[in-house]
């Protein structure tokens, strides 16, 4: 590992630093049940190890892809905020949503290991950020994502709900 990456991962998450009241089930550190992924800020992109339980299967060995759609969603959000939040200059990330993402199964996704999640804004205007996103297990994609994430204001339902 980097010495980037390791200083990374050593700080808290952004979910913790921004939301640690979260209660999100994909990245909410404050829902005991849910996934509670961990995402750090890392040489422009956002970045953060996963480790599966068996409750999280398809199948024996392989990861749900619901699962995995949940991770990918939560992690290119976060991404998608902090690159709003950087780019207007402001001290925290909007409330944002999904619009829409898509999720590419590559190969199936095992669980008896660490995963990685990596995601990178590749488009931005105004209040929308579009993110490019993968999970990976031993340095090979299993999973690919691309959405398209809003920030929204005090009108919307999911304001200030992170």
């Amino acid at each position: 590992m980097d010495a980037a990456r390791l200083r990374a991962l050593s700080a808290s998450s952004v979910q913790q630093q921004y939301a640690p009241e979260g209660r999100c089930f994909g990245c909410g550190p404050a829902n005991e049940r849910g996934l509670r992924i961990a995402s750090h800020q890392a040489d422009g992109e956002l970045v953060a190890d996963w480790r599966p339980e068996p409750h999280h299967e398809a199948f024996d060995g392989v990861l749900n892809g619901g699962i995995i759609g949940a991770l990918l969603d939560c992690h290119s959000n976060w991404a998608a905020a902090l690159h709003l939040m950087q780019a207007a200059g402001a001290d925290r990330p909007p409330s944002c949503v999904t619009a829409d993402y898509a999720i590419h199964l590559v190969r199936p996704t095992p669980t008896d290991r660490m995963l990685h999640l990596r995601a990178r804004v590749v488009d931005a205007t105004g209040r929308r950020a579009t993110v490019d996103a993968q999970l990976e297990a031993d340095g090979e994609t299993t999973a690919t994502c691309h959405g398209t994430f809003v920030a929204v204001g005090p009108e919307h339902a999911a304001f200030g709900r992170w």
